[in-house]
């Protein structure tokens, strides 16, 4: 089969490189025109474009694919399938009917929970006790389409955003992968519609979510510090300096102390009173420093130990 790929980030990596060991021919790559990147603001390719080129795959990078010039580049592909992840432009229904089988889409989660932007950082947020990944038959609308497969798995008591992200990146290559096995072998999917009921939109992220506020629950906190590592931090105010959080742990401890104050300090962490329960923090970084150990940071501030 003819295929092409359009994705971006990191996160869509892997299925390109399933694709390519797929056996069938990938003929393009489309993905974001360059954008500039790191502290010189430098023009730099995405990570599937870096991909696609040292596979010597013909990248494609159109500003939209709205505009009938670039739907009659893709038509004359004559792809049989479009495999699109995570590729950050809205495919009008013209480019849907191009390939033969349309369009699949890998969306990291169990649809129709969290459609839209950050499914990944909304699951942890939320306090999921799983997530997954959905093989999707793209259709007109936001993560609307019917699902073809899906890959379940449970998210991990400490575990963050990024580490989440790269697990679900893997399972949605596998699924790509045998998705291309059945229909190579003449079995299409079986589209299954999504459920009217339970539909959940996760935002995408703003950084002013980052602020804790020290009113809520210790358990509620702890998921946001999980939910925005690696971007954009929790931060918070400790003791009158601003601080970024990379890691925290919830406490079941009751106190009657005004939120936001710290109970102690010491080797393990510093414990804040929140809401409810107790927030240890274990990991923090300094406004232009780097994470640090609750020990290490305890180290430049002596008078927080308890």
């Amino acid at each position: 089969m003819r295929l092409v790929f359009a994705g971006t980030p990191e996160f869509a990596v892997p299925t390109l490189r399933a694709a390519l060991a797929s056996g069938h021919d990938v003929v393009a790559v489309y993905t974001q025109p360059d954008r500039p990147a790191g502290r010189g603001r430098q023009l730099a390719p995405s990570p599937v474009k870096q991909l696609a080129l040292a596979h010597g795959i013909d990248v494609r990078q159109p500003e939209t694919l709205r505009d009938t010039d670039a739907q009659a580049a893709l038509q004359a592909l004559a792809p049989d399938l479009m495999i699109v992840v995570a590729y950050g432009l809205l495919l009008p229904q013209a480019v849907l009917d191009i390939p033969k089988f349309g369009a699949w889409n890998v969306h990291a989660s169990l649809l129709p929970r969290w459609r839209g932007a950050a499914p990944i950082q909304r699951a942890i947020e939320a306090g999921d006790p799983a997530t997954g990944v959905c093989l999707m038959q793209m259709r007109k609308g936001l993560d609307t389409g019917p699902v073809l497969l899906r890959s379940v798995t449970p998210i991990r008591d400490a575990e963050t955003s990024g580490a989440l992200h790269d697990r679900l990146a893997t399972l949605g290559a596998n699924l790509v992968r045998d998705g291309l096995g059945l229909l190579g072998a003449g079995l299409l999917p079986i589209a299954m519609p999504q459920a009217s009921e339970g539909v959940v939109y996760a935002h995408k992220l703003d950084k002013a979510e980052a602020r804790l506020d020290w009113t809520l629950s210790a358990d509620a906190l702890a998921r946001r510090v999980r939910a925005f590592s690696p971007w954009p931090v929790a931060e918070a105010d400790i003791a009158g300096e601003r601080v970024r959080i990379h890691r925290a742990t919830a406490l079941e401890r009751e106190h009657d102390a005004v939120p936001g104050s710290v109970l102690g300090a010491g080797v393990d962490g510093i414990d804040v009173a929140c809401g409810s329960g107790v927030l240890r923090l274990q990991s923090l970084q300094r406004d232009g420093g780097r994470p640090l150990a609750a020990a290490d940071y305890l180290n430049a501030r002596p008078g927080l130990r308890a």
